[in-house]
């Protein structure tokens, strides 16, 4: 009997895989993300268990939902004011910021699609959540973080939709046993340091994730699908960094940025040639999927697939590690979990979907690797039109981050 826990869920499993603890280890790391995002409470334990501070409170605009994006609209929080981080208690430590800018991620949406938040047995269920991961501000108060008052860090929250939580608001309260920060650079706007955490952290666990078999080819080829997306332009940004030869797909529209600016070897343009013969004549010996989908799916050459998204290919239901645990969808995370095991035992392709590493050392890492001009931003909205950003966003045709500059007069 093993038992896993994780931020509140809990769940008790039988295992007989001890002479595999690799598959084992794998196993677990995909339940424990499915535990993070549903939502749903299998032990009794509040959903969110506030630290332990003096709440004495401000007032402070966010854009909140209850259940469902379509359910988003601007209102208003009550995080704690500066003076209660004085006494914060022995409860994981948290830090007040104030936000100046927020970038927008279409998982985003799919947290605010979570069928869970409809469900009356949720401790969340009709209450206002905040949302948005990805932020830029300035420390208010920094409680017992290592930080100091006055900083101006980026980074992200992992649970935006926590008490306070969300960066689409002008105070952000976070725990940083579920965020990541780093000091911003001096050289970095707030709104391009607001558009980097998850997209850098995800393009690395991918590119982490398929490093061991394309540096044991002698090719060294990859193919990255999507590689116009936010993820898909860093994606191919470390693989050239990385001295690896890049395959990448986009719109024909986006050829040249792909190619001159982003310094990928070879384009295939989705609109207008067949993606998976495109991608299979360049033989790589990895494929990163940054779009969803099975279309280059156990191409001869590929020894290692990772998808950032899934078998899905809609923008507004969660993917990653959910799609393995979609109930609503079984036959399709059925195939996804059959295709998974057989790359676990050498009986084709290796398959996996990535997993979002929390590595401060990554995010230090994008600070020594990224200059202002490698951040590339799509458009820049104002907080009170944040509807108009989601519009953009969801799109799917943005080329870079969708960022909300977030207007604070606190």
């Amino acid at each position: 009997m093993v038992v896993l826990e994780h931020e509140g869920y809990v769940a008790r499993v039988e295992s007989d895989t001890a002479t595999s603890a690799h598959r084992f280890d794998s196993w677990k790391r995909h339940s424990a993300c499915l535990y993070k995002f549903i939502g749903e409470r299998i032990t009794p334990r509040l959903h969110e268990q506030h630290h332990s501070l003096n709440m004495a409170t401000q007032e402070a605009k966010a854009w909140v939902y209850t259940g469902g994006y379509n359910t988003l609209k601007r209102g208003t929080i009550h995080p704690p004011s500066a003076s209660a981080f004085k006494d914060e208690g022995d409860g994981p430590p948290h830090m007040l910021v104030k936000i100046h800018a927020c970038a927008l991620n279409p998982v985003d949406v799919q947290i605010m699609n979570l069928p869970s938040w409809k469900q009356p047995w949720n401790a969340l269920y009709g209450k206002e959540k905040g949302t948005v991961n990805d932020y830029s501000g300035t420390v208010i108060a920094p409680g017992r973080t290592g930080f100091k008052e006055g900083d101006e860090v980026f980074g992200l929250t992992l649970k935006p939709y926590a008490p306070n939580g969300g960066a689409l608001a002008e105070v952000a309260d976070l725990n940083t046993e579920t965020s990541l920060a780093a000091l911003k650079p001096k050289g970095w706007s707030h709104e391009k340091a607001s558009a980097i955490s998850l997209v850098w952290l995800t393009a690395k666990a991918s590119i982490d994730s398929v490093a061991p078999f394309v540096e044991a080819s002698q090719n060294k080829k990859v193919a990255v699908l999507g590689g116009s997306s936010s993820t898909g332009l860093y994606t191919i940004i470390l693989a050239k960094r990385k001295g690896w030869k890049v395959v990448a797909t986009s719109s024909g529209k986006n050829k040249d940025f792909v190619l001159s600016t982003l310094g990928a070897d070879e384009h295939v343009d989705y609109t207008s040639q067949d993606v998976r013969e495109g991608v299979a004549k360049f033989q790589p010996d990895a494929v990163i999927d940054c779009v969803g989908g099975t279309e280059c799916i156990g191409l001869p050459s590929s020894k290692r697939y990772i998808s950032i998204v899934g078998d899905k290919v809609g923008r507004e239901s969660m993917g990653g590690p959910y799609t393995y645990y979609d109930y609503w969808h079984p036959i399709r995370a059925g195939l996804q979990w059959f295709r998974w095991a057989k790359g676990q035992y050498g009986l084709g392709e290796s398959y996996d979907v990535t997993v979002l590493s929390k590595k401060k050392e990554w995010l230090e890492d994008a600070k020594n690797t990224l200059g202002p001009d490698d951040i590339y931003i799509d458009s820049v909205h104002e907080f009170d039109k944040a509807n108009e950003a989601f519009e953009r966003l969801n799109t799917g045709r943005a080329k870079g981050k969708v960022v909300v500059k977030v207007s604070s007069k606190l």
